[in-house]
């Protein structure tokens, strides 16, 4: 049951924040016509927008994590030989990102003419990375990924006194570090929305923190550091947000109400993530996989389908809300500009939609998370 529960634990975090991010693909599906920016413009932007996005912040870090360690627990079986983990890697990273390319960008707008390197190409480019680095030693590992974590908001400002916009490093910045336009012109558009290297910095932590989650390790000594980490995270973020000293590059102000101060305080930068805004996701994630490993009831139950089939849930809610989308445009046409879209004083009825759509997702994930387990179709797997 020990073992049990400390795999459903993972499966539980990762449908939970799935279930999350359905909110922010719903809020861009019914309020893209009033989108928010990167980070967010704390005046003028209303509380419930502000702390919905914010949630949504959980669900990239959290997401990527945890597939480093998974990644880390598919080479390492409990009671079985170590596993071959480098093609694993390669053979899902380029999948990845090849759904990134075909049916996950023409799920978006219904077509090809701007392709968005989202976090689906980001995922598959740090399993690439992992892949190449897999060989080092775990210490190894973990040092390349505190680096990566701690150290890319020091190269924030490179571009342009140091990468010129138009010199030859400029692609190769724009991928890893600056979300900007790759292809900026031509038949086929190409935009970089999740520069890669931060969460390769995540995904190599996630492997890292593998061993962890082995049998020989007891479920109370596995959450006291889980939460120990958490809380150092979270201290962290505090002295240096506080202080505004690093690690976020839009300092907070002070507002015209506590509640706005508050929204400063909290307002952090995700293309790429900041050091802060990763030190408050994954402290709250480490938190939660401490929770949900001593919560077997029918919430955790509910969240572990969800991420027991995490690439068949994705690719079906985002082709339901664009059917949906499609049908509300031609029933009631454009109102907000060429788009259909709710108004700025109903923003509740982004909620309803999103809580309308987690049972009507449940049922073939269920049953796709079932087939899936029983199949020898190998292919099925990789969703």
């Amino acid at each position: 049951m020990t073992a049990s529960a400390r795999i459903t634990s993972i499966d539980a975090l990762r449908g939970f924040v799935m279930i999350v991010m359905l909110l922010d693909h719903v809020r861009e599906t019914l309020y893209l016509h009033l989108q928010v920016t990167d980070p967010m413009t704390v005046p003028g932007t209303p509380p419930e927008l502000f702390f919905s996005r914010l949630a949504a912040h959980l669900c990239a870090p959290v997401f990527v994590f945890l597939t480093g360690l998974s990644a880390w627990l598919y080479a390492n079986p409990d009671h079985a030989p170590p596993r071959e983990v480098r093609g694993f890697l390669i053979k899902r990273g380029l999948l990845l990102i090849g759904l990134e390319l075909t049916l996950i960008n023409f799920a978006w707008s219904a077509s090809f003419d701007v392709l968005y390197l989202q976090v689906i190409w980001a995922i598959g480019f740090s399993m690439l990375a992992l892949a190449l680095l897999s060989g080092l030693p775990r210490w190894g590992l973990a040092a390349i990924g505190l680096t990566i974590v701690g150290g890319h908001n020091a190269l924030a400002g490179l571009m342009g006194p140091v990468v010129p916009p138009d010199g030859p490093l400029r692609a190769l910045w724009t991928l890893l570090m600056h979300r900007d336009w790759l292809v900026p012109e031509g038949l086929v558009r190409v935009r970089v929305s999740y520069p890669a290297l931060p969460w390769v910095g995540v995904m190599l932590l996630g492997f890292a923190m593998g061993p962890l989650f082995t049998r020989a390790v007891e479920s109370a000594r596995r959450a006291r550091v889980l939460i120990g980490v958490a809380v150092g995270c979270l201290l962290l973020l505090v002295v240096l947000r506080g202080f505004n000293l690093y690690g976020e590059n839009a300092p907070w102000i002070a507002g015209a109400t506590s509640l706005e101060t508050a929204m400063s305080w909290l307002n952090f930068t995700k293309y790429p993530p900041s050091l802060d805004f990763l030190l408050l996701t994954l402290g709250l994630g480490l938190i939660l996989l401490a929770v949900l490993e001593r919560g077997g009831n029918a919430f955790t139950r509910l969240c572990a389908v969800f991420g027991g089939a995490p690439m068949f849930y994705y690719l079906l809610h985002l082709y339901l809300l664009l059917i949906g989308y499609r049908v509300l445009l031609a029933l009631f046409g454009p109102n907000q500009g060429t788009r259909f879209g709710v108004d700025a004083d109903q923003f509740w009825i982004v909620w309803a939609v999103w809580l309308a759509m987690v049972p009507l997702l449940y049922p073939p994930v269920k049953a796709f998370a079932a087939f899936k387990r029983r199949t020898r179709w190998g292919w099925v797997k990789y969703f």
